[in-house]
């Protein structure tokens, strides 16, 4: 094959794999890797909190401490952090502080309301509450802490709030001169393979806070250490960051290869396919579609009132779209089970477009949907509206998308355009890889 038909058929996939070479801990300026015991010979993976369990806690001990974290964070057994530490009493957990969707997401029955902030019974530790209350943790917090511990799981696409929520934890914690511990933890849907483009400054929100492709092949460990090695952060605050890295996890893993057990990182974020799924659907936000919102199918199907899906299907399949077919079906959203938000099209009959992922690992899901994006409003150019203030633009990362779907481009014309990001970026983070 020429290297011009080669490159032809990477624009076209839109998604490339890539392998990092033998990688080694680094030396970093602000942030350190805890040396951990050599696991290699046994064929378990363990995770960050694994390890710091069999380490019974050692760096915590006799601290009064913070935890940023929610219902993800749980060892192989799948016992919660905060269960584990209640068998230790020489570690105070003084607060946790909560990111969006809380720290026990839909389920709040650990929870009791004391004003407009929360007390978790197990501890008797404040709930600081950092989406919808606070922006940092207060100064009466950060006073009265030695350290902040970080253990959640990261959906391995950077639309999360998550990271912008432990950014400006970082921000917090560099004026008061505390600590951070991450707990590291698995990218659920693989460390080698990026796609996407990457966020232009003008274009950057909560849910494209940092200049990581969509799906950016990172731990969050990994992304702690750029963040806090480059000072991404407002006046390029640093923070001494100690990371507790995974053993024995490969970049090629799925989460369910490893074992380990599973917690939704987000209320609507249900199944590894889900999962996968949501890495490029969780565009259509900025559209006026339903995208499965009031069903049991979150991010797997499309659909509106108006949407005619034989033609659509039929443009899709024109497409050929890899590792992915696509289903006519009818559905009526009714409340959301997974969100706290009215779902669009509620209670109304819609024709919609099922996605049926047969092969994973050759699935492009940003590819997949931004191509669904520009083929239906190419098809529905009075119906289709993209949601108010151009909103697509922050989440996509530019408005590249937007332009060429209204110029009514070929959509293999778009991963094209993300190529170079991508290869950039790979050249850029290696020297951040905790893991081979």
């Amino acid at each position: 094959m020429s290297i011009t038909r080669l490159l032809l058929a990477i624009f076209f996939i839109g998604t490339i794999h890539l392998y990092a070479s033998d990688s080694t801990y680094h030396d970093y300026k602000y942030s350190k890797i805890i040396d951990i015991p050599d696991l290699s010979f046994l064929e378990k993976i363990y995770s960050g909190l694994d390890i710091l369990e069999q380490m019974d806690f050692k760096p915590l001990k006799k601290k009064s401490i913070a935890i940023l974290t929610n219902q993800s964070a749980v060892n192989r057994n799948g016992k919660h952090l905060l269960d584990i530490l209640k068998m230790f009493p020489d570690i105070k957990v003084s607060f946790l502080l909560s990111m969006e969707h809380g720290i026990w997401s839909i389920d709040d029955n650990r929870s009791k309301m004391i004003g407009r902030d929360g007390v978790e019974p197990i501890h008797n530790a404040q709930i600081i509450d950092l989406f919808k209350t606070y922006l940092y943790p207060p100064h009466w917090v950060m006073n009265n802490i030695d350290l902040i511990l970080v253990d959640f799981q990261d959906t391995g696409s950077r639309y999360s709030t998550y990271l912008a929520t432990l950014s400006k934890v970082f921000e917090s914690a560099s004026d008061h001169k505390v600590p951070i511990y991450l707990i590291d933890r698995p990218n659920p849907i693989r460390g080698d393979v990026l796609g996407g483009p990457i966020p232009r400054v003008e274009f950057q929100s909560f849910e494209s806070y940092h200049l990581f492709p969509i799906r950016h092949g990172l731990t969050l460990g990994e992304m702690a250490i750029i963040i806090n090695e480059m000072g991404w952060t407002k006046d390029l605050k640093r923070v001494q960051l100690n990371i507790v890295p995974m053993s024995n996890w490969k970049r090629e893993m799925w989460f369910e290869e490893t074992n380990l057990s599973w917690r939704n990182p987000a209320p609507y974020l249900i199944n590894s396919l889900n999962l996968l799924s949501y890495t490029g659907m969780d565009l259509f936000r900025g559209a006026n579609l339903n995208i499965g919102f009031g069903t049991e199918l979150p991010y797997m199907v499309v659909g509106a009132p108006w949407l005619s899906t034989p033609f659509l299907i039929d443009k899709l399949n024109e497409q050929n779209l890899p590792g992915v077919q696509f289903k006519e079906i009818e559905y009526r959203p009714r409340g959301s089970l997974y969100y706290n938000k009215i779902p669009k099209y509620d209670n109304q009959k819609c024709s919609g477009i099922k996605l049926i992922i047969t092969d994973k690992n050759i699935f492009k899901p940003i590819a997949t949907a931004t191509t669904m994006l520009m083929l239906i409003q190419q098809l529905h150019p009075r119906q289709f509206q993209w949601e108010g203030n151009d909103y697509i633009d922050k989440l996509f990362g530019s408005n590249e998308l937007r332009i060429l779907s209204a110029q009514k481009k070929s959509p293999d014309h778009l991963p094209a355009l993300w190529l170079k990001d991508i290869y950039q970026f790979n050249e850029f983070r290696k020297p951040f890889l905790i893991y081979k």
